[in-house]
């Protein structure tokens, strides 16, 4: 949830020169939405069959984005992403890619100019760490069920002494273990926290998620139940250490993460506590269509627009809801459906753009219709947060807009109190946006320009707290 690759708020989510040009590359540009500017990169390599594409948002923080068809003829490229609803088509002139970029309905000029990777390269961010005093392991642990092989790493004070250590679990998307935001933002959430912590005296376990960097597994046909097996093979990994018998063992789940940490520390013993960084506390429909609706105020989008977006979007998820065990290809055509009738949510000027494009709404439907989504959006944290008896300390953001800090807190104070949980401290930090940096609006456009990357007054928070447990 923490990196959603929203470009619209209504979304549920989004020849003969040919010898002559080299279109191999990095092509950078910026969509204007609004008077907002959202970069995108297109990192286009040559195969034996043709071209093929990565996208990014570096603003957005989502990075490496498959496409699905790229191809190029009569000076004219055309690039697919069902996943994501997305299509942008361009003519190079000039050396330079001038086109369109096409979502759910809306047409938006993009104008791409080739930059070399190194023009390109990420900055170090101030918090990012220079020297390491403390014991650093590469490790391996592995998830039997679904024969699954986390890789991570355990840092420890130098000394290798502790009485606790804590998992760090990260949010939606393929994530490494530093939770690392590239394409130009570079911020490093979990490298900084971790690195606070073990020289506070706390060990860290931070692993790269399964299907990236050097863990296995196959994230298309992953749940959060899966990432929930996941993190507690890491728990069973640090019980079994030797050299750790007798810590506190302890979950620090960031936005998804916070939806994992309370399904292990229902169920598994050997979690002693749990912290929550803007994790959900509403049903995660409610929360999906609250995240769509705040993003697209700060980014200027229409009333019209917005409660357009907020109906359709309850209409789809509702409906899968309801019909989350049935097979996906019984729930396409009535899924596409849904996404047809609420096109007649919108201005009449939409709904003619879109018709005009030819376009129908068998990528929207393809996005929501993945094993993933539908767990996703079926998810209720009450489930398991009415569970958990461990202390628990849930942070939120007073600017956060993926996770609402109003809504989901009291949602997470609900659940632990049907627990029968004293041991919760539940906290809105004011001014702090989804990843914990003081922010001016909270806007994910935002992330990438604040060189702060995790406000260091609640990393010392955290220590405090979970020092007392």
């Amino acid at each position: 949830m923490k990196k959603g690759f929203i470009f619209l708020p209504f979304l549920c989510l989004f020849f003969q020169m040919i010898q002559a040009q080299d279109l191999t590359g990095s092509w950078h540009g910026a969509l204007d939405i609004q008077g907002t500017k959202l970069k995108i990169v297109f990192h286009i390599e040559k195969t034996a069959d043709g071209y093929t594409t990565k996208m990014d948002s570096p603003d957005q923080g989502a990075l490496g984005i498959p496409t699905g068809q790229t191809s190029w003829a009569d000076n004219t490229l055309t690039i697919k992403a069902a996943n994501l609803g997305m299509e942008y088509t361009a003519q190079l002139e000039e050396g330079k890619l001038n086109g369109t970029f096409s979502q759910a309905g809306m047409n938006l000029p993009l104008v791409l100019e080739k930059k070399k990777k190194a023009d390109s390269k990420p900055e170090p961010r101030p918090q990012d760490p220079k020297d390491f005093p403390y014991h650093q392991e590469e490790v391996e642990f592995f998830n039997q069920k679904d024969d699954v092989k986390l890789a991570g790493t355990l840092t420890l004070p130098k000394e290798k002494k502790v009485d606790k250590v804590v998992i760090l679990i990260s949010g939606s998307g393929p994530q490494n273990r530093n939770e690392e935001l590239l394409g130009g933002i570079n911020h490093r959430p979990f490298l900084v926290l971790s690195d606070y912590l073990t020289r506070q005296g706390i060990g860290v376990l931070r692993y790269d998620d399964r299907g990236v960097g050097e863990s296995t597994g196959d994230r298309s046909i992953s749940t959060v139940e899966d990432f929930a097996e996941d993190a507690e093979a890491g728990v069973e990994y640090l019980n079994g250490r030797k050299d750790l018998g007798g810590v506190k063992i302890g979950l620090v789940g960031h936005s998804e993460g916070g939806m994992v940490a309370p399904m292990v520390a229902s169920r598994n013993k050997n979690v002693d506590f749990i912290v929550l960084l803007a994790g959900p506390g509403m049903p995660i429909s409610e929360a999906l269509a609250e995240q769509a609706t705040m993003i697209g105020r700060a980014e200027g989008a229409s009333v019209e627009l917005l409660e357009a977006g907020e109906k359709i979007n309850r209409d789809v998820y509702s409906y899968i809801k309801q019909n989350k065990d049935k097979p996906i290809e019984e729930l396409r055509p009535k899924v596409e459906k849904i996404f047809e009738k609420g096109l007649t949510y919108f201005p009449e000027e939409e709904q003619e753009n879109f018709k005009k494009s030819g376009k129908t709404f068998e990528n929207e439907t393809k996005q929501v219709l993945t094993p993933w989504f539908i767990h996703f959006i079926s998810f209720e944290p009450a489930d398991y947060l009415s569970k958990v008896k461990v202390p628990v300390l849930a942070l939120n953001g007073t600017l956060d807009l993926q996770v609402i800090a109003e809504g989901n807190l009291a949602g997470i104070k609900s659940a632990l109190k049907k627990a029968g949980n004293k041991k919760a401290e539940i906290l809105a930090l004011e001014g702090l946006n989804h990843l914990f940096q003081k922010a001016e609006t909270g806007s994910p456009t935002e992330y990438g320009k604040i060189e702060e990357t995790f406000h260091e007054p609640v990393m010392e928070q955290i220590t405090t707290w979970i020092k007392k447990q």
